[in-house]
């Protein structure tokens, strides 16, 4: 049965008010490096020099490698939980929990060492011959090494923190390592001049309260997720890593893809092409953060919607995404080209210096590739999260390195540094331009709609004759939904009796959510029910953004010898085979089955 259209305006509008109400903690979780690089920015060129500038920029690459690595793991391991969130199998989301924290735990202990004898063992030369840049860099990165297994183990529980729906904590972990950061620079650098070693050491105890502050929920015993100790599934890792490397590969050719262009400006700017990359690099990855987080906050519906086998949620992310999310990009570029000139001011004041022209010229060109990130963004994401390995890789290899790397090259010996500006915007097109070409090369005709530009199979989730989805704003509808959902199983050959179970089950507990929810909450909420029948079982699911509730847990909590307490709740689980709920991303999810 076809969704109404009040029905499917009012799901939109739900999932929608969810993204953007889940964005700000993900845009704040994403923007930590981003403060980090301006915070180390500034005061490289303001108190030490054009060395420790030079050191930002040098080390960023790498960065870039163990963020990627981190990535990786965030992104494999949140996704194979949202599947298992929304296929309600808790211990295989606990599984893939653990798995993720000792992988992380292992990975970031051994860059740590990599990083620590770079240094000392004179590698750093193969990265610069220049000897100033070496003596500013060396420090910096022995005092980098500190923070690497924090940042990782964070970044870990700070995405499970959302899934959690501990959004404040996420955000208290966020401030506090960002004014960690700056007033331990402050004491490092311009008191005790520290040199660079003081602009990394100032990060990297930042990054332990970034990570101690969300591991202490998880340690209290009230989270969901939990550390397996017995019987964990190792060949899960396999997993995480699969899933994951998909999207982290793109980190990791963008990490290649610096050493090739800091190579091209070398070779044909010189080491002011090097500052002025690094500086606005800096302060755009601020901005950057809110197509980073668009992503995230999307990563999460996404991978649920396919655990669900739910086709409208992941068409009513991608209608966000392409309708709410780009529109918002582009007044955000808009706002940073208008502002070149202050924002270059912030690190470099004399307009007679080259570097202040190339400076002014990347804020005018780069921030036109933030709209066209979030499409390719959000359509590698549903990849991942769908299995599609091949697109999700040929996407990553263009926007990770060959684009921007092959039109640097050919731009860059004309125009100079503007080239490496411009290969950036033209790496946005051509990414574009890819995700429509998979579509009509998949579907052997132009994309007429979302599905098909997503490329969602026709057999994807649960046939329309055999699902009911409505949504609900009052008690007439919960009536009316009852009536149909009895209709719906009589028709699919459902016997009376768990056909009147269903009805009454969905009664009970739908018109709970409008009694308890709508009507003692001052916000216009929302509500929606779905009736699956599956494997001769009738599955009802029950969504709605109301205050946190468990149903389940109130049952067991009340005296199970007062027979008049909580009887709905009583009718309810003696008639199902199982129910369960869950808080999802702020969302309360019930399902009975029958």
């Amino acid at each position: 049965m076809i969704v109404a259209e009040q029905d499917s305006s009012n799901r939109t509008r739900m999932t929608m008010k969810l993204l953007f109400m889940l964005l700000p903690v993900q845009v704040l979780l994403a923007s930590i490096g981003a403060v980090n690089g301006i915070v180390s920015s500034f005061f490289a060129s303001n108190f030490i020099g054009d060395d420790a500038m030079s050191a930002v920029g040098y080390y960023s690459p790498i960065n870039q490698l163990i963020s990627a690595i981190s990535i990786m793991f965030v992104t494999g391991s949140t996704i194979l939980c949202g599947k298992y969130i929304g296929g309600n199998q808790v211990r295989k989301m606990r599984n893939v929990f653990t798995l993720d924290m000792l992988l992380s735990g292992i990975v970031s202990g051994i860059l740590t060492l990599i990083v620590t004898l770079m240094p000392l063992l004179g590698a750093t030369r193969l990265m610069t011959p220049d000897p100033d840049a070496i003596a500013a860099l060396d420090p910096f990165m022995l005092g980098q090494a500190l923070g690497i297994i924090p940042f990782m183990l964070g970044s870990q529980l700070s995405s499970f923190l959302s899934l959690e729906n501990r959004m404040k904590r996420t955000m208290v972990a966020s401030l506090s390592y960002i004014v960690i950061n700056l007033a331990l620079c402050f004491l490092f650098v311009q008191v005790l001049s520290f040199g660079p070693l003081g602009l990394a050491l100032a990060n990297s105890i930042g990054m332990w309260a970034f990570f101690l502050i969300p591991a202490a929920y998880f340690l209290s015993g009230k989270s969901e997720l939990r550390l397996v100790r017995k019987g964990l599934e190792w060949r899960e890792s396999l997993d995480i890593v699969k899933i994951g490397a998909a999207g982290a590969i793109t980190n990791a050719y963008v990490a290649i893809r610096g050493f090739i262009v800091n190579g091209i400006i070398s070779a044909y700017v010189g080491s002011a092409g090097i500052s002025a990359f690094a500086a606005s690099g800096a302060m755009l990855a601020l901005f950057w953060a809110i197509p980073t987080g668009m992503q995230a906050v999307s990563r999460m519906m996404i991978s649920i919607g396919v655990g669900e086998e739910d086709k409208n949620t992941l068409t009513d992310v991608m209608k966000t995404a392409l309708f709410r999310f780009v529109p918002l990009m582009c007044a955000v570029s808009a706002m940073l080209i208008l502002a070149a000139v202050p924002l270059t001011m912030v690190f470099f004041r004399n307009p007679a210096d080259p570097v202040y022209d190339m400076t002014v010229w990347a804020y005018r060109i780069l921030p036109l590739c933030m709209p066209l990130s979030v499409i390719c963004m959000h359509f590698v994401c549903y990849g991942m999260a769908s299995n599609k390995q091949g697109f999700v890789h040929v996407m990553a290899l263009l926007d990770g390195v060959i684009c921007v790397s092959s039109f640097s090259a050919l731009l860059v010996p004309q125009i100079g540094m503007n080239g490496v500006y411009i290969a950036n915007v033209l790496n946005g097109v051509v990414t574009t331009i890819v995700i429509v070409l998979y579509a009509m090369l998949k579907k052997r005709g132009v994309p007429k709609n979302k599905e098909e530009l997503m490329v969602i199979p026709a057999d994807f989730g649960v046939k329309e004759e055999e699902r009911l989805d409505f949504a609900v704003s009052g008690m007439e509808d919960v009536i009316g939904i009852s009536e149909q959902v009895q209709s719906f199983c009589l028709d699919r050959g459902i016997d009376k009796r768990r056909s009147m179970y269903a009805s009454l089950s969905l009664e009970e507990m739908a018109g709970n959510v409008v009694k308890h929810g709508f009507e003692k909450e001052e916000k216009p909420r929302h509500a929606f029910v779905r009736a699956i029948h599956k494997n001769d079982d009738v599955i009802l699911c029950i969504k709605d953004d109301c205050r946190a509730f468990d149903p389940v847990a109130r049952y067991r909590l009340a005296d199970q010898n007062d027979r008049t307490a909580n009887i709905g709740l009583r009718i309810v689980t003696g008639m199902a085979k199982d129910v369960n709920y869950q808080n999802i991303l702020g969302l309360n999810v019930l399902n009975i089955k029958i």
